[in-house]
């Protein structure tokens, strides 16, 4: 699929980046340029490490930043797929400093859409966030205009053969801000903050996360924002996996925080299809239609008012299996 294709990912020293552009290597032998876009140098000293030029000949390291329009079209020559994961992610910090939440998250996704439209780009798929369905906050606010924006973009590539679409997922077991190393770094001093005992959360593997971008780049029509099936989990039972007999202590939900994870909203569902293993929220309008696309792809129509969250979810992992999966996506990342 991706032998002889030129890849571009931006945001790729993150933790999804360097999974992606692992997998890529791996199984891509033949892909024929990998380029690392982001803006911090150590990061990029640090993967390059792992991943350097004199092992892997098709890599390439740039530094820049989606709000640079000029460098961002730079680095799309001869580029053929991009994945976007470049984003200023951190509720708080994006409630204290919009300003910049808003410069990164939506002027980045514009200034790369129109990028990839004038650097003859075939493939575009987005990186989105859970936060993005029903937005309580500016992270998640930002992030759903992301999100319309590739959709939308599809109605303005004219004859281009070019494809934007968006995935969307939650927080990634083990990834930098995740709960599970905060657990761990507090576990010795016997006390466990939980936000609140009800609180649920999807789960998701890095390994998944790139499947699900490399199914995008294969199979997606363009417009779609596909959701994967996930297991749901109790953060009362994360606490309880990674450190068993620590007292938990209810703190409060932080603001903009939200007590269940959502994916697709009741507001979704007249556009939302069943894929098998991931749903797609298709865009509304008479260019788009369900029928074709269910026909095409395999799909079926969810019910009317369908709805995915990590509360009403009926398939929850249990202490146990939590505890095998931090051992081999968390601590056995760490350890190789």
């Amino acid at each position: 699929m991706l032998n002889g294709k030129s890849v571009l990912i931006t945001g790729g020293t993150g933790s999804f980046g360097r999974q992606f552009v692992g997998t890529l290597l791996q199984r891509y032998p033949g892909v024929r340029r990998v380029v690392v876009f982001s803006r911090d140098e150590l990061k990029q000293f640090e993967m390059a490490q792992t991943y350097g030029e004199r092992d892997y000949p098709q890599i390439r390291y740039f530094i820049g930043d989606v709000r640079d329009p000029q460098r961002l079209l730079r680095a799309l020559e001869g580029i053929d797929v991009v994945v976007h994961a470049a984003a200023l992610k951190q509720v708080p910090a994006a409630e204290y400093n919009p300003f910049e939440c808003i410069k990164t998250n939506v002027l980045g996704a514009q200034n790369l859409i129109e990028a990839c439209l004038d650097a003859g780009v075939k493939r575009v798929v987005a990186l989105s966030t859970d936060k993005a369905a029903a937005p309580v906050n500016l992270y998640g606010a930002t992030k759903l205009c992301s999100d319309k924006l590739f959709v939308a973009a599809n109605n303005i590539k004219g004859s281009r053969d070019l494809r934007f679409s968006v995935v969307r997922y939650g927080n990634v077991m083990g990834s930098r801000g995740s709960v599970i190393p905060f657990f761990k770094a507090r576990r010795q001093t016997g006390v466990l903050p939980i936000t609140a005992p009800e609180m649920t959360r999807f789960n998701i593997s890095l390994h998944e996360g790139v499947e699900m971008v490399l199914w995008a780049i294969e199979h997606a029509w363009g417009g779609e924002i596909l959701v994967p099936k996930l297991p749901s989990y109790r953060i009362t039972d994360v606490a309880e996996a990674v450190a068993p007999g620590c007292r938990q202590q209810v703190v409060g939900i932080r603001p903009g925080e939200k007590i269940h994870e959502e994916m697709i909203t009741a507001s979704d569902s007249p556009n939302t299809v069943d894929l098998g293993d991931y749903y797609a929220i298709l865009p509304s309008g008479a260019d788009y239609s369900l029928d074709d696309y269910c026909a095409r792809q395999g799909a079926r129509r969810v019910r009317p008012g369908f709805s995915y969250d990590s509360g009403s979810n009926p398939d929850f992992l249990t202490v146990p299996q939590l505890r095998d999966l931090i051992a081999t996506q968390v601590d056995g990342v760490a350890q190789h």
